[in-house]
């Protein structure tokens, strides 16, 4: 039988992760950890199965930090591969992306010159069986570890492709997911780059890229941060440097804890200080990207052009504990140079029942730039220019969610061997036409929101007994609505076009073939190009005499 000890020894990492400043001589701390010890012990000796130990202190723990913040997080050792990627983009596996649809598990997307691709699979290819193991029904976290282990293993997949199982046999590799997915030339004068990360080489890829676009004769450039979630901050700051002068405050972060309390500046000289800069955010840009959008624009040295960033201003650090296992910790909250603090939600707020509120807006800040323009706190970045992402209408939605426009592609890829460039590709009217057949010969009905409306207002009379009196009514109101539906796909048949193009040239050209196309139709760039070439309306927009 365990001995207390034993278990005072598994409770003391539970010390460990409250707080590396030492023992607390706290009575509730105390309390606590004898109170959790006294529980284990007793699962342990009496519990009617046998208790998986390394499961059950798994689970405590997560549930334990849970309660702080979605950030401080516990990696167990045999989680330590998604520790790895976050850092480096780094990880042992096929190279591919997966995804669940209706229950199965699909490649979504496999990484060009990687392993899955170079083996043979495709987007669209369904898995059926992993190593002679069924997935059927399984997870995408659970496939995706099967899919991952170290470089020069074999994994073999059993996949169906148009209505046949093949088995495919693919050699692992170190796999490295891009910081920088697309890079090129816009025009003869504007740069574009998109970062999609914050990894331990984002900052080294970025200066790559920009002195190859300035070789090019760029003289103006667009840094696309959508939908980059963040990163290390070092490597923010490090960004930051390639534009702004030497010695020049990025970053401040203030913790609880004096040693946290960090001001981080720019440490080499600038490789691009003049060029006329465009930086474009999204509700998806967070953390590392609200630093670089963040600081560029209180230096009145870029114009933010998007829609309003996530609002992360917190900082975390990673401490190793014991048995190859680590823990990511909020340490501080961080600091624009203008003193601002972009975090959007609350998570200590007690009067709410510790549930995360957004901060009042009684209670938000404001701050100027460099050149004298207000800005404030607590709401993310606010983009100089506003532009939102164009939104898709419900029926088109509905085509997406319910996997129509990806499995499409993968039914054009098979009975099309190969397309025009991804610069020129566009689907015929016959071509468009062909899809409306093939959601027919699928079974797709589409429900508007004013049938689906209707219909509770039907249940709702029911339910008081009055929907009798005007059946006739809501029956030639429900016929008219009905037959409504078969102009949807007219309706919006420039966006479903646009869409379809978008992901059959991902299965001839993959990421970077979708991101040359989607300059086509991607207004946020197209009006930033424009904000670049109309010197009067940039240094206006930054208050530049």
């Amino acid at each position: 039988m365990r001995t207390f000890l034993n278990h005072c020894l598994f409770f003391i990492s539970f010390l460990f992760c409250i707080g590396t400043y030492g023992q607390s001589e706290s009575f509730e701390e105390l309390k606590s950890l004898e109170l959790m010890d006294q529980i284990y012990e007793h699962l342990d000796m009496y519990f009617v199965d046998e208790v998986a130990h390394g499961k059950l202190s798994k689970t405590a723990i997560d549930a334990m930090l849970k309660e702080l913040d979605p950030y401080t997080v516990y990696y167990h050792e045999a989680n330590i591969e998604d520790y790895r990627l976050m850092t480096t983009g780094q990880y042992g596996g096929i190279g591919a992306l997966i995804g669940t649809m209706d229950n199965e598990i699909y490649i979504t997307d496999p990484y060009e010159g990687n392993p899955a691709q170079k083996a043979g699979l495709q987007a669209g290819d369904k898995i059926l069986r992993i190593d002679k193991k069924s997935f059927t029904g399984k997870t995408v976290e659970e496939a995706s570890n099967a899919l991952k282990g170290p470089k020069g293993t074999q994994v073999s997949l059993e996949v169906e492709r148009n209505g046949k199982a093949i088995v495919v046999d693919v050699m692992r590799d170190e796999i490295k997911i891009p910081d920088i997915p697309y890079a090129g030339m816009l025009s003869e004068k504007t740069g574009y780059v998109s970062l999609s990360s914050f990894t331990q080489t984002a900052g080294e890829e970025v200066k790559k890229n920009i002195q190859e676009l300035q070789s090019k004769g760029m003289t103006n450039m667009i840094l696309d941060l959508r939908g980059n979630g963040g990163g290390l901050l070092m490597e923010a700051v490090k960004i930051v440097g390639f534009f702004v002068p030497k010695g020049q405050v990025v970053v401040t972060t203030k913790g609880r804890s004096k040693q946290e309390n960090m001001v981080y500046k720019t440490l080499e000289a600038p490789i691009a200080e003049k060029l006329p800069l465009v930086i474009l955010i999204d509700e998806g840009s967070a953390s590392a990207s609200e630093i670089v959008a963040g600081a560029l624009q209180d230096l009145d040295r870029a114009v933010v052009v998007g829609n309003t960033s996530y609002g992360k201003g917190l900082v975390q650090r990673t401490f190793d504990l014991k048995y190859g296992s680590k823990m990511k910790l909020t340490i501080a909250k961080y600091y624009t140079p203008s003193g601002r603090c972009v975090q959007r939600l609350e998570y200590y707020d007690d009067a709410n029942g510790g549930k995360p509120t957004e901060i009042a807006d009684s209670l938000l800040q404001k701050f100027t730039t460099k050149n004298g323009r207000q800005v404030i706190d607590g709401r993310g970045i606010e983009p100089d220019i506003k532009i939102e992402d164009s939104v898709y209408s419900d029926y088109t939605r509905t085509l997406i969610n319910k996997h129509h426009i990806f499995h499409y592609a993968t039914t054009f890829r098979n009975t099309h061997p190969s397309i025009t460039s991804a610069e020129t590709f566009e689907m015929s009217t016959d071509e468009i036409e062909e899809f409306r057949g093939y959601l027919k010969n699928k079974g797709f009905v589409y429900t508007s929101p004013e049938l689906r409306a209707l219909e509770r207002i039907k249940v709702e009379l029911e339910k008081k007994q009055q929907f009798q009196p005007v059946s006739s009514e809501f029956s030639a109101l429900n016929d008219k609505l009905i037959n409504a539906t078969s102009t949807y796909f007219d309706l919006n048949k420039t966006e479903i076009k646009g869409l379809l193009e978008h992901e059959i040239i991902g299965r001839y050209y993959f990421q970077k073939g979708q991101n040359i196309y989607a300059f086509k139709s991607d207004e946020v760039v197209t009006r930033s190009v424009e904000i670049l070439t109309n010197e009067a309306l940039y240094k206006s927009t930054l208050h530049i005499k």
